[in-house]
């Protein structure tokens, strides 16, 4: 969209005019049809008057430390305004200001002019509508001395030739606006729609993915189960195991318990005659001695009436025994 200067200084006794008329924000953002023509079309034609508006005081105080406002509101695009300003015995600070939608537009630039020796006259065109002009007196420079200013305002509406031109030339700012939005527009909609169809590409596929994450998870919370009722058995399998090899097996403690209660005379006299539990390791080149004679012996349980073995039988049998 084009842009107009903001700010624009008008000198006295020149006719300037402000800034030509471009549609206002808020009627380019708005959803209606009618709030951009509103504006184009301008006052109606029917009971348009082109007399002008007067707007007039004599000896309005202006505190001392103080400042006073004019505003004046002009709804007539291409409406001329005249003012005359004087200031009684001193000088006085005065500045002209427009308000618009789209932000203030400065008039006349605010200074101090020795208003009460030659008055302050200006004249100019007011393009764009609605605008609220503010006619501004400045005494915060003086701590002393109140002032009294006079001051005539004349706001002129455009004759009705001027009118419809007008609303021919707003007509034209305003169309080459809306094509230049309507093109910005469509190239942003363009964009829209090819970052829409890359997002939802997008979205299938972190579907897809989510989809595949949440078997994912299924899976591997059921083997998370499985693992805790394992490690919670190994761990169990652990304990008695370290148990057994510390403590030792149930069934071996009545055995135990047996050899502990065994006779402890018996013990003595294996001590005595020099048992003991060790193997004897026997040389097989050293040669026995086969001297020694067996003694016969009869069995406790062996029956009165049983026969006798023939001795020399029996100590045959012994010095076989002996034999290596």
């Amino acid at each position: 969209m084009p842009r107009f200067e903001r700010s624009v200084q008008f000198q006295r006794r020149q006719h300037r005019q402000m800034p030509l008329f471009f549609p206002s924000p808020s009627s380019m953002s708005s959803n209606s049809v009618l709030s951009l023509m509103s504006q184009v079309d301008g006052p109606s034609l029917l009971n348009y008057s082109t007399t002008p508006s007067i707007y007039t005081a004599r000896s309005v105080p202006v505190a001392l430390r103080g400042k006073l406002d004019i505003p004046i509101h002009v709804t007539s695009g291409g409406s001329v305004v005249e003012y005359t300003v004087e200031c009684q015995d001193h000088d006085i600070g005065f500045g002209i200001t427009a308000e618009r939608e789209e932000g203030i537009i400065i008039v006349t630039e605010k200074k101090r002019f020795e208003a009460h020796k030659e008055s302050i006259t200006g004249k100019f065109l007011v393009g764009g509508v609605p605008c609220m002009l503010m006619f501004r007196f400045d005494n915060e420079y003086s701590w002393f001395t109140e002032k009294l200013v006079t001051y005539k305002i004349t706001v002129t509406p455009p004759q009705l030739k001027n009118v419809v031109n007008g609303r021919r030339q707003r007509a034209k700012i305003s169309l080459d606006a809306v094509k230049d939005d309507l093109e910005a527009a469509e190239d942003r909609m363009t964009r829209a729609m090819e970052s829409k169809i890359s997002l939802v590409k997008e979205i299938k596929l972190m579907e897809k993915e989510l989809h595949e994450r949440k078997t994912s998870l299924i899976v591997v919370g059921k083997e998370e189960g499985v693992l805790i009722d394992r490690v919670k058995l190994r761990k169990e399998q652990e304990s008695l195991l370290k148990s057994r090899l510390k403590n030792g097996w149930e069934d071996e403690r009545p055995q135990d318990e047996e050899k502990e209660t065994e006779d402890p005379a018996e013990t003595v006299e294996s001590e005595e005659v020099g048992v003991t539990s060790e193997p004897v390791k026997v040389d097989e080149t050293e040669n026995i001695d086969t001297s020694l004679q067996p003694v016969e012996s009869t069995p406790r349980d062996m029956p009165q009436d049983a026969p006798v073995e023939n001795s020399k039988d029996v100590n045959d049998e012994e010095e076989n025994r002996f034999e290596v």
